[in-house]
């Protein structure tokens, strides 16, 4: 079998923990192509300049935009922020961007099939479609082409064998028609050197993901799982994500050790043009030596800071508001992606 037909397993190739160390953050700049969902571009765009700059603090960070946006992006982040120009549709640099994995010396990329979530926000989406590969050739990683549909957003990882990822996403028939567990396993494992799954739920209302793990839960050095949690029985997101809580509890890790979970609670209802927003601390971006998590003007805020801040104690936590970007569908998480560091 030729090479670069070989699966990354079969080359050594893994998926590492988002805590590990990184060369650079990417993401992708608002284009405001889409004003029906996205009213209001310019807050929009604050927000993410709030938590590009952010980010800068912590490692470098390079945004691609559209020429058009150049000008306008240059203003509203640091100079330390690098920018590059490719022609994008949509901003949401976790799911259109690569996955990244190495084998210790060398990087490369995973482009899964990309049908903007399951063409459920519509078809457009042609140039998104690219940037996973040519963001790819950019960083001179290793290309691999996976054969199903699915968004960086939906998969997160310990580092040590084990995947957390969502029914709803993975096995939507609009995504990929047939597929079930046990198909869908393999697949994972070949391409993130993985053999141990947790499998989630969806469980916020209106989530235009259609339930990516990165709202819901994360992985945490020491064998912690942090959790997103609603005590209140009347809120619609209370019995999903008491039945994800129910399953981590049950979770084990690749040596069949059982993870701590830290509980955070969801922030309160609010609402956007007449839905309600899929908020959630947990999407929140692990930089090198920080944490940049939103925050919502809550009274819950302090005591999320408070808990992931104990969670990583060697990282220091930085807020930025979590609304004008959750607005357009996600959050910190959502519209960022790590690149590791090779050595």
């Amino acid at each position: 079998m030729n090479e670069f037909k070989k699966y990354p397993k079969d080359l050594g190739f893994w998926m590492p923990a988002e805590w590990e160390v990184h060369q650079q953050c990417w993401m992708m700049w608002p284009t405001g192509l889409d004003l029906d969902r996205y009213p209001d571009t310019s807050r929009m765009r604050m927000g993410y300049a709030a938590a590009a700059n952010a980010i800068s603090r912590f490692e470098n960070i390079t945004i691609i935009a559209n020429d058009s946006d150049t000008e306008e992006c240059k203003n509203l982040i640091d100079q330390s922020v690098g920018l590059y120009n490719l022609q994008i549709d949509d901003s949401w640099c976790r799911d259109t961007g690569p996955t990244f994995i190495t084998d210790g010396k060398n990087l490369g990329g995973v482009d899964w099939e990309f049908n903007n979530y399951g063409e459920l926000l519509g078809p457009d989406f042609l140039n998104d479609q690219n940037v996973a590969k040519q963001v790819i050739n950019l960083t001179s990683a290793k290309y691999f082409d996976a054969p199903i549909i699915l968004e960086g957003g939906g998969i997160h990882t310990d580092g040590k064998g084990t995947l957390m990822i969502t029914e709803d996403v993975l096995l939507d028939t609009n995504r990929n028609p047939g597929l079930n567990k046990k198909d869908a396993e393999k697949i994972l494992s070949n391409y993130l050197g993985v053999d141990n799954f947790i499998w989630l739920i969806a469980a916020l209302e209106y989530d235009d993901t259609g339930g990516h793990i990165d709202n819901l839960a994360c992985f945490a050095p020491g064998g912690i799982i942090i959790a997103l949690n609603e005590d209140n029985p009347e809120d619609s997101n209370h019995e999903r994500l008491k039945e994800n809580l129910s399953r981590l509890k049950n979770a084990k890790d690749i040596k069949r050790k059982a993870y701590e979970i830290v509980k955070i609670d969801q922030p309160s209802y609010d609402s956007f043009l007449g839905k309600r927003l899929p908020m959630s601390y947990i999407n929140f971006y692990i930089a090198n030596n920080g944490i940049v998590m939103p925050v919502f003007n809550d009274a819950k805020d302090d005591d999320a800071i408070e808990k992931i801040q104990n969670v990583f104690k060697n990282k220091r936590v930085v807020t930025v508001p979590g609304r004008p970007i959750v607005e357009g569908g996600g959050c910190v998480h959502c519209i960022t992606q790590q690149q590791p560091l090779i050595t």
